[in-house]
């Protein structure tokens, strides 16, 4: 089944933050419900794929000023019928970014969001299934596309400047404590 992969994934990232299990049963059933998740054609919503971009130095997060939504967010977008969703985060970071070479820092899903897109030029109002990974990029020099108004590099510490969404503040924080345990390990 192409959507046991994905459904694998949420069983490991509920052993891995079980404080999220509301969230992780939501997906769990969506997926499970709607053998057609990965395709935007599904009206009620569907699954899509963001990427937590790090610098080279894992200090700051490029985001994206999205043009439709007019906010400040993190890379992502339809994975278009691909149920191979951690890579179609990574097609989405560089497409959106213009660095090629992303790579994922965790193999595991880092950070899981269900969120109400409103209804825009004829689209009713759905729902996005945002599964979301850590990944680091090459370097930071990038390219603004077509899908954004602007990009920027934002210290992990300062993202409040740019955003109060606490699904941004949740992914900085896990990003801080993961942070801290790679460097108790290293000493």
């Amino acid at each position: 089944m192409h959507r046991q992969p994905l459904l694998t994934q949420l069983d490991a990232y509920l052993q891995r933050f079980p404080e999220e299990q509301p969230v992780v049963t939501q997906f769990q059933e969506f997926v499970t419900t709607h053998p057609d998740c990965f395709e935007r054609s599904l009206a009620v919503g569907h699954i899509t794929a963001s990427a937590w971009l790090l610098s080279p130095d894992q200090e700051s997060v490029l985001l994206t000023h999205h043009r439709k939504l007019n906010i400040w967010v993190q890379l992502g977008g339809h994975v278009d019928g691909c149920p191979e969703v951690p890579q179609e985060a990574l097609r989405e970071a560089e497409e959106e970014s213009g660095i090629s070479g992303v790579q994922l820092v965790e193999s595991f899903i880092w950070d899981l969001d269900r969120h109400r897109i409103p209804e825009r030029k004829g689209e009713p109002e759905h729902w996005h299934y945002d599964v979301r990974f850590l990944v680091q990029a090459p370097h930071r020099e990038f390219h603004v596309s077509d899908e954004s108004h602007d990009l920027a590099w934002v210290p992990l510490r300062e993202l409040e400047a740019y955003s109060q969404e606490a699904s941004l503040l949740r992914m900085r924080d896990k990003t801080l404590t993961w942070q801290a345990n790679a460097s108790r390990k290293a000493h």
